[in-house]
């Protein structure tokens, strides 16, 4: 007979956060836990395992779907090991798509950052060039004041700080409130 934990015991020793396991159970990549009389989830060993499977497999920037499709082949035994290898080619190439974007992203910028002479003038050729083709009578009048909760502002709330979270974002995620 397996012991049985909560969802802090089970979070602890997965790895993950009890909101991630609810999300998880949420979204069906884990499913619904067994409950208590009190109503309170109950977990196994096996769920366990499966979550720590999720946590490996998000590490290494795997979609939900992709996920998914993993676990499904895990508990197949019947599966090819090329299904498995498929699934992480494309997810190989995938990163590697991403990559060169971040690469040309990061050489652009630094040819911004290298012609902005960076003093107490006004003059910036960062700018210059994200403004470009745009009248300096259109320029705005305002500074944009970010609304907390607001789907468009998820780099902040990941980070805390307003940078972007490059590995969430290079794992294409997506903060979404709801069923997926």
């Amino acid at each position: 007979m397996s012991t049985l934990m909560n969802i802090g015991q089970a979070a602890a020793a997965a790895g993950v956060s009890p909101k991630m396991i609810r999300h998880y159970e949420l979204i069906g990549l884990l499913p619904e836990a067994d409950r208590n009389e009190s109503g309170y989830r109950l977990y196994s060993e096996r769920e366990v395992s499966v979550l720590r499977f999720i946590g490996r497999s998000r590490h290494l920037g795997f979609s939900i779907p992709q996920i998914a499709e993993l676990i499904g082949l895990w508990s197949d035994s019947a599966r090819s090991s090329r299904e498995v290898k498929t699934v992480a080619e494309h997810h190989l190439a995938s990163l590697d798509e991403k990559r060169r974007e971040i690469e040309q992203m990061m050489a652009g910028l630094s040819e911004l950052v290298q012609a902005c002479p960076g003093d107490d003038h006004p003059h910036c050729a960062i700018l210059d060039t994200l403004s470009q083709h745009s009248l300096d009578k259109h320029q705005p009048r305002h500074r944009p004041k970010l609304k907390k909760g607001n789907a468009k502002d998820s780099e902040q709330a990941a980070t805390g700080s307003g940078h972007i979270d490059l590995m969430a974002w290079m794992r294409g995620v997506h903060v979404h409130h709801g069923a997926h």
